[in-house]
Parts: structure tokens; C-alpha cells; sequence
């Protein structure tokens, strides 16, 4: 393929990676920096691209969710992460979980091995003025391109802080505790399930509420994304709220009884091996010592091995609905584009899908071919309308969902009502998308 000008892509996450992919293979040269390994952020463990940080999941993979629409619309589409997903996937039920090692490797892998593609290694600390650019650096961009970023857009960034849940060992998990299962046996019985009695709960929330918190600079419970609350917070929100969320127990019957039983701590599978395990839902920011002695009064985990305690650290989005266009560029400066959580998209293939489009919209334009109008019947087109809408007044990051697609012309009836209108909306999503790559060829 013959290339086009230079594109600089800056940050090799999912997003960074994605945007470059899709560059790549439209013939265009591609030079992506990458910090690492020279520097990394506290979040950081691995030298790889597309790193995941907070779990292995990507959420649902079934139309009835709008992540699954998402998902399906992105592979479609010839999405790199998606495919790279799809390689390296390990049980969860209904969910599309990975190995997140093997995934980082195999995006790695492709990022570096296209001919297309440049990498350069070190930290980027300025956002070039001229030629076409993508910054894709994620939550937690370093300071000075920070600031950078901040002298070119003027205004003010918004900010909210995100955390990562503790991880454990296969082998330390009180098996004679807990059982394998799905809730409602919906697909396979990939989740160890923790039970705890009233008691135990009791014990265990007391606990977990009064811990003791590690500094985090600034924090306040209110500028936590009710996405990934951490659950102390949320615990501290009322006795039952745990049982209505993370520790939900409905369709989880403990075999030993037959029966729900009073709370349930779902453990879900972080790599393919089976060898280690995420504590679902208990995204974190006690202290260390903390974490193991309040998560050790769940039986299942009294002698749990923790390979990752559960962290903490602010993540920073623009006032995108001020700043960018619905292909995420900057309205007062065109040629450059913002991709990933720094836009206000929330979740990693949601971060996927606007490193997709930004770098689909980069190619048309120095291709010449028309660049594809995504409307909001679907998920892609509705996030990247949701973060561009100037009549948004307090921004918020958002995962995708139903509600920011364009809702359907005619009411559905029937007894699952909200599952078949989900379909509905789903499969004209992906009907409208098709025509949408029939004009593009």
C-alpha cells in the first residue's frame, strides 16, 4: 500500500494501538510513542501495549447490552482489539473476559510487526502544532504533556478518581467455601462464588467501613465514577447496598443448601491458566494491611494469597462537549485528535471504539475518501455523540449504553419487554452499520 502523510499517534494503550491499526492499514505511516518502558504510571505492571489495569473483562458479549453491541459492531468493522480479545479469551459465562497478559502480548505483537507502524519509545511532554496527531494517553497522562494539553485546549480538565480491585490466587481460595457457578447457570459456571451467612456479612461490612484508607490526594467519595466505585464507598452508602450490587446473591444458589444464600463475593478468572482470580466488584483504596484482614473475614478467602492488592489514583477527561466534534476532534485545532478516557469514555472497549473512529476519521481525511458519518442508532456513533454534545452541562464520563442510543420508533410489547427491545435496537444498530460499510467500499 502506498503510505500518505505521517500520522503521530501518542500512547500504546487500547485506544493509542487501535487508532495507529487503523491508520496502518489504510496505508498511512504511523509513528506511535509509547513512555514505556523508560517511565511508567502507578497503574502500570507490564512493558506491553493495550495493557489492562483494572480487570480482565470487557463486559458482556451478548446484544441484550449495549457493551455487547459495541463489541460486535467493532468486530465487523475489523477492529484490532476485538480481535486480539476474541485470541486470547478465557471463561466467563456470558461476559468476554482475557488473558490479560496474552492479549497485551498479541496487540504488542501486531503494533510492532506492521510496516506501517513506528514505535518510539520515551515519554511525549508536548503536543505537536503541525501535522495530523492523536493523543491517546489515557487517565493518567504524565505531568508535563498535562500541562501541554491544558495550554492548548484552555479551559479546565475535569477529573475523577477510578480504582482496581485485589487479586488472588487459585490455590489459596478455601474451595470447601465457595462453589463454582454462573448466576442464573447463564452460560458456563465460570465465577467462584464466596458465600457468607448474616452474620458473616454483618462482620465483613462493619469491618470494611471502618477500615483504614490510603492517602489519595484530594479524594472525595463524591468525585468517584459510580462505575468503579470502590467498595468501601459503596459500602458506607448503607448496610444493604453491598447485596444489591458487588455481593448480590439472587441466582447464585450455594449447592450445600439449595438456596441464595444471605451475600456472595463473585471471584472471576484473570488469566488463562485459571492460577489467578479478580475479586469482582472490590475495586479499592484501603491499605494494604487493610484489604487482607477485611477481605480475609470472608470464608472462602480467610487465607487468600493476594499477587495485587487493590489500587487507587485519579484519572483526567477533558469538558469534551466544549472542546471536541463527534469524530473527536479539536474543534480550534482540527488536526488533532483525543482518543481513550481522556475524552470522557468510560470502560476499555468503550476507549477502544474512540481510538477506532479517531483514526478511521484521520485516514478519510488524508485519503480523500469521505470519512463515515456514525449516527447514534449506533453504539459507536451514539458515545461519540454523547461526549460531543455542547447541550451537556455537568460532564461525567459514561459507559456505553442503551440510553444514549436513539431510542426506537415504536414501543415493544411483550414479557421481556426490555430484552427484546434491546435486541431490537441492537440489530438495527448493526443493519444501519452494515450500510455504512457498504458505502465505504
Amino acid at each position: 500500500m502506498e503510505q500518505q502523510n505521517k500520522v503521530v499517534v501518542i500512547g500504546a494503550g487500547l485506544a493509542g494501538c487501535e487508532a495507529a491499526w487503523q491508520l496502518a492499514q489504510r496505508g498511512i505511516a504511523v509513528e506511535l510513542h509509547e513512555m514505556k518502558p523508560e517511565k511508567r504510571t502507578p497503574a502500570h505492571h507490564s512493558d506491553a501495549f493495550g495493557e489492562l489495569v483494572c480487570s480482565n473483562s470487557l463486559r458482556s458479549n451478548e446484544l441484550t447490552n449495549a457493551a455487547g453491541l459495541l463489541k460486535e459492531e467493532l468486530r465487523r468493522l475489523g477492529g484490532l482489539v476485538i480481535a486480539c480479545a476474541d485470541e486470547t479469551e478465557t471463561p466467563a459465562g456470558g461476559a468476554l473476559a482475557v488473558d490479560r497478559e496474552a492479549f497485551a502480548a498479541r496487540i504488542t505483537e501486531k503494533i510492532t510487526s506492521h510496516p506501517n507502524i513506528t514505535v518510539v519509545h520515551g515519554e511525549v511532554t508536548r503536543v505537536p502544532r503541525e501535522g495530523k496527531v492523536i493523543v491517546a494517553t489515557g487517565p493518567l497522562t504524565s505531568d508535563a504533556l498535562f500541562e501541554d494539553i491544558h495550554t492548548l485546549v484552555g479551559g479546565e480538565f475535569l477529573h475523577f478518581y477510578d480504582a482496581a480491585a485485589p487479586i488472588v490466587t487459585f490455590d489459596s481460595i478455601d474451595m470447601d467455601s465457595a462453589y463454582f457457578a454462573s448466576r442464573y447457570d447463564k452460560g458456563t459456571p465460570d465465577y467462584i462464588n464466596c458465600p457468607l451467612s448474616r452474620e458473616e456479612y454483618d462482620a465483613f461490612w462493619n469491618a470494611l467501613t471502618t477500615a483504614q484508607e490510603a492517602p489519595v490526594h484530594g479524594f472525595e467519595d463524591s468525585k468517584v465514577f459510580e462505575g468503579c466505585m470502590p467498595v468501601e464507598v459503596m459500602g458506607r452508602r448503607g448496610f444493604d447496598t453491598l447485596l444489591f450490587g458487588s455481593l448480590k446473591p439472587v441466582g447464585l444458589p450455594d449447592p450445600k443448601t439449595g438456596k441464595d444464600p444471605f451475600a456472595v463475593l463473585q471471584l472471576r478468572r484473570d488469566n488463562a491458566q485459571g492460577t489467578l482470580y479478580n475479586l469482582v466488584g472490590c475495586q479499592t483504596h484501603l491499605k494494604f494491611g487493610e484489604q487482607k484482614r477485611v477481605f480475609s473475614m470472608i470464608p472462602a478467602l480467610r487465607d487468600a494469597e493476594y499477587v495485587r492488592y487493590g489500587v487507587m489514583h485519579r484519572n483526567t477527561f477533558l469538558d469534551s462537549p466544549r472542546l471536541l466534534d463527534h469524530n473527536y476532534a479539536l474543534r480550534a485545532h482540527p488536526d488533532v485528535r483525543f482518543a481513550g478516557q481522556m475524552t470522557g469514555v468510560e470502560g476499555y472497549i468503550e476507549s477502544n471504539a474512540s481510538g477506532f473512529l479517531a483514526g478511521l476519521a484521520t485516514a478519510c481525511e488524508l485519503t480523500g475518501a469521505p470519512a463515515p458519518d456514525f449516527p447514534a442508532t449506533t453504539a459507536i456513533g451514539a458515545l461519540g455523540r454523547y461526549i460531543s454534545n455542547q447541550t451537556v452541562t455537568k460532564f461525567q464520563p459514561m459507559n456505553i449504553n442503551f440510553g444514549i442510543l436513539d431510542p426506537l420508533d415504536y414501543r415493544v410489547k411483550g414479557k421481556n419487554k426490555k430484552r427484546e427491545k434491546n435486541l431490537a435496537i441492537s440489530a438495527r444498530a448493526l443493519e444501519v452499520l452494515q450500510g455504512i460499510m457498504e458505502e465505504q467500499k
